[in-house]
């Protein structure tokens, strides 16, 4: 059975190249999540297989269609995630989510899923968040491009971001050269979505004068840090006295936002995580904002998701 799924007739060239994707990728996605067979014809897109996929994938195409019009850019893993959520969902996804910040080449950055919607509605509310969530959920991402879009539109003078270096022992005498070179291994991933938010040279020039720091939690010791945002990634690895130290570090004009993956605690008793402890001691503050990103959150390869969900009730000790 065929049937006619999507008009293309108002469609120009150019949009439907990106409807498309590069050598109709995106067409291919469709074809493997519904189990239909996509063609052109009478200037209509066409879906042949099962009469039940006929509505999903209509809907699926014209939600992106109207991502497209709404000049929201997508790709491979946002249409797989999309075409999966029509699979199961009855329900449409929402499209007007608010830009969280632009990129250093001016592209926009959007919360994709309904997890990191909540993550940036809790950021813009709160002094404090607390994110748990698994690997690739965003949670460390878009932190980073919510407190350069701070730190750019001078609502805060400084940005810092911090972690436990617990793969080390924070211990990093023994380790050669100084401490940017001692650390910068571990603290890899805040400087890619630096970058990836002010490019090379303008995130060197911030680093050096100061309003942007990148350190080991160890020397967040004795602080007070006011006009801040301040970052805390991969709590789950701090201890409890350590989770105490750092949120006591807060100053006025401040916000402060910890995240943390429970299933990837190193430490040698992963019950003494001070994230878990300060998540259960803390939530019922008011002001305190609490955000659980799980599995349908991830916006890395489709095969990340399966993954995670295979290692679902196990920790990775």
């Amino acid at each position: 059975m065929k049937q006619a799924i999507f008009s293309l007739v108002d469609i120009p060239c150019e949009e439907r190249v990106l409807l498309y994707g590069p050598q109709d990728q995106y067409l291919h996605t469709w074809e493997q999540v519904f189990h239909v067979f996509l063609f052109e014809e009478e200037e209509q897109l066409w879906a042949e297989g099962e009469s039940d996929s006929f509505r999903k994938v209509s809907r699926t195409v014209s939600y992106l269609y109207s991502l497209i019009q709404e000049k929201k850019p997508f790709d491979e893993v946002d249409v797989r995630k999309i075409a999966d959520h029509f699979f199961t969902e009855e329900e449409d996804m929402d499209t007007h989510s608010k830009a969280v910040g632009r990129s250093y080449d001016h592209r926009l950055v959007y919360p994709k899923t309904k997890g990191q919607k909540q993550l940036v509605e809790c950021l813009e509310t709160k002094d404090m968040t607390f994110v748990s969530g698994p690997a690739g959920t965003g949670k460390t991402f878009l932190s980073v491009v919510y407190a350069v879009t701070k730190l750019h539109n001078e609502e805060v003078n400084r940005l810092i971001i911090t972690r436990p270096v617990v793969e080390a022992g924070e211990n990093l005498g023994f380790l050669p050269g100084d401490l940017k070179e001692k650390v910068d291994p571990y603290l890899r991933p805040i400087y890619d979505a630096l970058s990836y938010m002010l490019g090379q040279q303008k995130m060197e020039k911030l680093i050096e004068k100061g309003t942007i720091e990148i350190a080991p939690l160890a020397y967040m010791r004795g602080r007070t840090l006011d006009d801040a945002i301040i970052i805390l990634d991969e709590a789950q690895n701090t201890t409890r006295m350590q989770m105490k130290m750092f949120l006591t570090r807060m100053g006025f004009h401040s916000q402060m936002i910890i995240t943390g993956d429970p299933t990837q605690i190193d430490l040698p008793k992963p019950k003494d995580s001070g994230f878990m402890d300060a998540i259960n001691r803390l939530e019922n503050i008011e002001e305190i904002g609490f955000v659980y990103l799980d599995g349908t959150d991830v916006v890395r390869h489709p095969l990340v998701k399966k993954i995670l969900e295979s290692y679902r009730d196990e920790s990775c000790k």
